[in-house]
């Protein structure tokens, strides 16, 4: 029943009232929440006892008394975790690494607490004195199944919370709500979508950034106010905040994920172009597809089966009829370099008149996973009919899944896999035989997710809130759902794929799943609206630490035109993950399915991509390693240009590539803004811009706009048609000076598929590094570690020099080079260089005189 006058005066609140239907019209008044009578100092923080001041309850349970444990974690993090002082409630149970034994000897923060009206705790920036946390905002309310906090923010500059569909990477603070609840939905409004990450980042006034977490796996939504301000709101377990201090945007995200974990690193093959396409009603259909792609010639590594290859759609299984000798075809595919993943769903199939042996549910049975409500096991229904859902945090859930991997991959031997329709989804709501009418199921309140407005049932959609799990009741672990099971399936393929590094690719992701998996942002639509919003749901996940994401490159639902399906392959070639796919329904849209002169650009974007993957390896290798991000806003590398905070149709890979699409229908233009140095065209090698910051038009010349950023090296590779290929071919390197006529760049190299190189340093790091020397330029290498032997077959075979004078001679290592293999471009200020042999195992230097 909507609120109106008279509720809310006997609510004892504040009406105010409104023109604009977004704004509230009922307000707390000062003074409700709660106070303290004593701050006590710990070892590492503080702790406070609350009480709350009012008799005024909205849901007649508030806990009269709630703690605040306050945790300087480190010089630059710390820890609000407020909690019940009367009873234990539900606390996330992820792995968080434990912060150092002692408090740091001194903290970039600062912290007061106020009593006045309300209780309100208020964190600072020391060398600023700006208030990045204060929650001195009538409204605190701790609950059973309600708890709310409200923070003023410190600029209206916000950025996170997911997942959900928005046209900007930059939020609206104008009353907007977002709700976190996963969900399986279509990605054409701005509802809660398929994972949850109750993540933010601010940027202050002076461009410095901080950012907050809240650990907590509950419904909850988010409100955020043109004060501006920020209201969490969710339905259950504690309110538990990590803040980090940054200061810059990228320092805010590596310290974030010290406490979700590092992002994993992918296999180099899932760094080439993937296709996948729902029905393909038979394996000549694969087959047909295979065959137009290999004949245009368009590089492309991966082959994505969906749930069309299953007999029945059950998992483990194969269509033995339409799918005969699929596992021949697979091999065949890996005879010519490609790889093969298939999906699987985590519903099992239940009904056992489909077939008497049916070894996935028989297994699951005698292993007892399957979640339970009232003491049976819950059934839904799914692509296979009525089924049972594994608990993914059961301990026998591993052998389980491990055994069904095992034993389906001995006949088709898949690469990797994607795991689907785990928020989880249901074709019908709860259970077959619905939901008990329990709190749990029908909470008081529904968190704003999509379906709860209607009759308040939180379980539409998905299973009953109040079912069974090893780690606790649905109702607070629907949002780790996919967590559980994509930690499970990574180990899993470590296990059956020994010594190879897992890949999967997850729909459903919660925070700290970017440590098992990639992800894409599920069935979007053909259309322009969804390729523009692809931007910012790319750069949103490299905040939330999964930088190994990518749109459905074209739309997965609806018919594309060529027109948009060739912008969008344009700027899915510099997705960090690039794949293909569409429905059911929807007219073949792959690169080969259009005429000739489509293929001929596509091809341009994919033999660039595949041109520069030593350099997208590079990052992926950084991101795994320190925490940085791999596809990132102009923002994170100018935060004290404020052009850039509004910026999300361009975006950067690292630091120094700028990539800027065209994303209009007619357009044959974009104005692209270049922050202030020296940028050079990728294709050409020549100066673009040079000095401060400006918009450009850049015209449509048959290619995605990509420019380089001076100061900077790129390592590339003469692509070919697969990763594999690409690999035995020479490497370049693109070397970009700043005003100074100085670039560095770093090369990571390894044999693209062991299982954690990086933690047992079997790999090449080479730093490289360009500077003027009086009348002379040098370029040389430093190998910082060098245990890959396989390296020494590996060599820069060409090199392009921008803003360079003309050379007179070349030596390398002490030796002239041949005046064939090098030329000089007068007009551009170009040098290439050409048909070398520079081992990159070795050091190397490089004189131009």
């Amino acid at each position: 029943m909507p609120l109106n006058y008279e509720k809310c005066l006997d609510r004892g609140c504040i009406w105010v009232q409104r023109t604009e239907e977004s704004q509230p019209l009922c307000f707390y008044p000062d003074g409700y929440g709660y106070t303290y009578q004593e701050v006590r100092k710990t070892s590492n923080g503080y702790h406070v006892d609350l009480e709350r001041t009012t008799e005024m309850k909205m849901f007649g349970d508030e806990m009269e008394t709630i703690s605040l444990q306050v945790y300087f974690e480190t010089k630059n993090r710390l820890r609000l975790k407020f909690a019940d002082k009367a009873k234990k409630r539900f606390e996330v149970p992820i792995e968080v690494p434990l912060p150092p034994a002692q408090s740091p000897d001194y903290t970039e923060y600062s912290i007061d607490f106020v009593n006045e009206p309300q209780f309100g705790v208020l964190v600072k920036r020391n060398d600023t004195d700006t208030v990045i946390f204060d929650t001195n905002i009538p409204g605190m309310l701790f609950s059973e199944q309600y708890i709310q906090l409200s923070t003023r923010l410190a600029t209206s500059n916000v950025y996170g919370f997911g997942e959900h569909t928005s046209s900007t990477y930059k939020h609206k603070t104008n009353w907007k709500k977002w709700s976190l609840f996963a969900r399986d939905s279509s990605t054409d409004s701005s509802s809660n979508l398929y994972g949850v990450h109750p993540f933010y980042m601010n940027i202050e006034e002076d461009g410095c950034a901080h950012g907050v977490f809240l650990l907590n796996s509950n419904a909850m939504e988010v409100i955020l106010q043109p004060t501006p301000a920020l209201t969490f709101r969710t339905i259950g377990g504690i309110l538990d905040f990590y803040i980090f201090l940054g200061p810059s945007p990228e320092d805010v995200v590596k310290q974030y994920l010290e406490v979700i974990g590092l992002p994993v690193m992918p296999p180099y093959w899932a760094l080439g172009f993937q296709l996948s396409k729902r029905g393909f009603a038979t394996i000549q259909d694969v087959k047909a597809l295979t065959q137009r792609i290999e004949k245009a010639n368009i590089p492309y590594d991966v082959q994505y089966l969906d749930i069309d290859y299953m007999n029945n759609y059950k998992d483990f299984t194969f269509d033995e009829k339409r799918y005969a000798n699929l596992p021949a075809f697979v091999d065949e595919l890996h005879d010519k370099g490609r790889k093969v993943v298939i999906v699987l769903d985590p519903a099992i199939a239940s009904n056992k008149t489909l077939e008497s042996n049916y070894p996935a549910l028989d297994v699951g049975i005698n292993r007892d996973v399957f979640i339970k409500v009232n003491g049976t096991y819950l059934e839904g229904s799914s692509w296979p009919g009525k089924a049972y859902y594994p608990d993914f945090s059961h301990p026998e859930v591993r052998p389980y899944w491990t055994q069904m991997c095992t034993e389906f991959r001995k006949s088709v031997r898949f690469d990797g896999l994607w795991i689907d329709m785990n928020e989880p989804s249901n074709f019908v709501d709860g259970s077959l035989t619905g939901c008990s009418k329990t709190s749990l199921n029908y909470p008081p309140y529904g968190a704003g997710a999509l379906g709860s407005n209607l009759d308040g049932k939180l379980f539409e959609k998905t299973v009953c809130m109040d079912a069974v799990h090893y780690a606790g009741k649905h109702y607070d672990i629907h949002n780790l759902y996919s967590y559980y099971q994509a930690n499970v399936t990574y180990r899993t393929l470590a296990i059956i794929i020994p010594g190879n590094r897992p890949f999967v690719l997850s729909r459903s992701t919660f925070s700290g799943s970017g440590r098992f998996v990639s992800h894409t942002l599920g069935e979007n639509l053909s259309t322009w609206e969804q390729l523009r919003a692809s931007i910012p749901g790319i750069l949103k996940f490299n905040l939330f630490g999964i930088p190994f994401v990518g749109a459905d490159v074209c739309g997965y639902s609806l018919n594309t035109t060529e027109e948009l399906c060739l912008r969008w392959m344009q700027l899915g070639a510099f997705y960090p993950f690039s794949r293909n796919h569409n429905s059911l329904y929807s007219k073949d849209q792959d690169p080969a399915s259009f005429g000739k002169n489509f293929i001929q650009l596509v091809s341009k974007a994919l033999y660039t991509r595949y041109e520069l993957l030593p350099y997208l390896y590079t990052l992926f290798h950084l991101a795994h390693t320190e925490g940085s991000t791999v596809a990132r806003p102009l923002l994170h590398e100018y935060s004290d240009d404020k052009i850039t905070w509004d910026i999300d149709y361009q975006f950067l890979w690292g630091p120094a590539l700028l990539i800027s699409p065209i994303v209009e229908e007619s357009a044959t233009a974009v104005d692209a803004y270049f922050p202030a140095g020296i940028w050079y065209d990728f294709y050409k090698g020549e100066v673009v811009k040079d000095g401060s910051g400006m918009f450009m038009t850049l015209m449509d010349e048959g290619y995605i706009n990509l420019h380089v950023r001076g100061g900077y090296i790129l390592p590339l590779q003469k692509p070919n048609v697969t990763t594999s290929l690409s690999r035995k071919q020479a490497m370049g390197l693109f070397i970009a000076p700043d005003k100074s006529g100085t670039a560095k760049g770093l090369l990571f190299w390894d044999d693209g598929i062991s299982y954690e190189t990086q933690e047992h340093k079997t790999y090449l790091q080479v730093e490289l590094t360009f500077q003027k020397v009086k009348d002379q330029a040098l370029l040389y290498s430093n190998i910082t570690i060098g245990n890959f032997p396989e390296a020494h077959y590996a060599f820069f075979g060409y090199m392009t020099f921008c803003n360079h004078p003309p050379p007179s001679k070349i030596l390398i290592n002490g030796k002239i080079i041949s005046r064939q293999k090098w030329n000089y471009n007068s007009q551009s200020m170009v040098l290439n260089v050409d048909k070398v042999h520079i081992n990159i195992a070795e050091k190397f230097e490089m004189i131009l005189v």
